[in-house]
């Protein structure tokens, strides 16, 4: 059966309407929203319902561009953050080729991505010539793993203990490279698909992993014990890096660990999807510790990795369900933090078809031009308490998540594609 919902209700929920290309509407609607914050959110969050509509990765630029001029000064994604330092540094003039940087600079293949590849040349022309407090800075803040892999952590290793080595000394610390090579042993181990899916194939649990955890650690305190020095030695940022490496190879360790826990299938899935929110949230954390300076962030990722209600997703023949990077945040920053939930329609990339009648997103069609920005809070009100359907028609390769009561009751503002075309 149709569900009504009158067009009058929801265009009094609607911050404003604009089509894709239109940076106009989306400023002005985006003005709307800030009007019910006392200041911009410190952390903006703005999510997309599939990493495969190409349509949220421009919109997300072309919001950059606004935010820019509200303060921003850096934007998080989805992708390795260790990857991100090399983004970061082209985009504020370093050496290298725009063709590098998209190969090496980001994971899960987002570097293939034409809206990706407009974000980084953007970026590095705003920020060509303006001095460091006024440039964009880029930052993935994700861990280094992949959906059936993750890495050995012996680069992430190797980086810090040979910042320490060099700055330092080799002797001024207990632990050699011989120890880490030894502890390390073989890449492969650390990175078959096997350890991922079976958790007796993962080394995560071994005395060498628990070793390692525990030398990476120690790493982590001399590089504290000495910031002085070695930042006298090298530069803040050098020592940042080193930190951020040995970050990186300590969440691993503790991603590595979780896939070796034999407990039942679905807790083990529930808590390795987790550990990687929870990874990403200390990314987070320690991003805005060194922005805070300069101005606010807005973060890039799918609404499962940002919604402040419990994530859940079927993997398999289980179900599971997580609290998201975006969930810890907002319980850390209260009204720092802010979640724009992105809705889909329509997708021609995907071979989605029109929501259908009593979804959610086939309410929010009659308000959208194209797209359309709403309160949350209206947009739940304009509802009402009718029944809908989360719609059903859908496949998992599209990597599709409809819209829900909860997203909805738990975000601050719905973005609304109704239509994406072709790509």
């Amino acid at each position: 059966m149709k569900v009504m919902t009158s067009t009058s209700s929801l265009t009094s929920a609607v911050h404003g309407a604009f089509g894709l290309d239109d940076g106009q509407g989306l400023a002005a609607a985006l003005a709307v929203f800030f009007e019910a914050h006392d200041a911009p959110p410190e952390l903006l969050a703005f999510g997309e319902p599939t990493h495969f509509e190409p349509a949220f990765g421009h919109l997300r630029n072309r919001m950059l561009r606004v935010l820019v001029e509200h303060g921003y000064r850096s934007l998080a994604v989805e992708s390795d953050r260790i990857a991100g330092l090399r983004v970061d540094a082209f985009v504020r003039g370093g050496a290298g080729t725009l063709d590098g940087v998209m190969a090496e600079g980001f994971s899960h293949d987002f570097g293939l991505m034409a809206a990706n590849r407009e974000l980084v040349t953007w970026l590095r022309a705003y920020n060509d010539g303006r001095p460091a407090g006024e440039q964009v800075a880029f930052h993935g803040f994700d861990a280094p793993t992949e959906t059936m892999s993750a890495p050995s952590p012996r680069r992430y290793l190797r980086h810090l203990h040979g910042y320490l080595a060099e700055h330092l000394g080799p002797d001024a610390f207990p632990h050699g490279r011989a120890d880490l090579e030894r502890l390390l042993g073989d890449d492969a181990r650390w990175s078959s698909t096997d350890a991922v899916l079976n958790a007796e194939c993962s080394p995560g649990a071994s005395a060498e992993a628990s070793a390692l955890r525990v030398v990476t650690d120690d790493l982590l305190t001399v590089l504290h014990a000495h910031v002085p020095r070695l930042v006298a030695a090298t530069s803040l940022d050098d020592w940042r890096h080193a930190e951020t490496h040995g970050r990186a190879a300590l969440g691993l360790l503790r991603y590595h660990a979780q896939l070796a826990d034999r407990t039942a299938p679905g807790e083990r899935l529930a808590r390795i999807c987790a550990v990687r929110d929870a990874l990403m949230v200390e990314n987070l954390v320690d991003i805005r510790a060194h922005e805070r300076r300069r101005g606010p962030t807005l973060v890039f990722s799918h609404n499962l990795h940002l919604q402040r209600n419990p994530s859940a997703m079927a993997m398999g023949d289980t179900d599971v369900s997580w609290f998201s990077a975006g969930a810890n945040a907002a319980a850390l920053l209260g009204d720092g933090y802010a979640f724009i939930a992105g809705s889909l329609g329509a997708s021609a990339a995907l071979g989605l078809p029109e929501p259908p009648a009593g979804a959610y997103e086939d309410a929010l069609r009659p308000a959208a031009r194209n797209c359309a920005l709403f309160d949350a809070r209206r947009l739940m009100g304009a509802l009402g308490d009718t029944a809908r359907d989360v719609r059903t028609d859908v496949r998992p390769e599209q990597g599709y998540f409809p819209l829900d009561a909860a997203t909805i009751g738990h975000c601050d503002a719905v973005l609304h594609v109704a239509v994406a075309p072709s790509p």
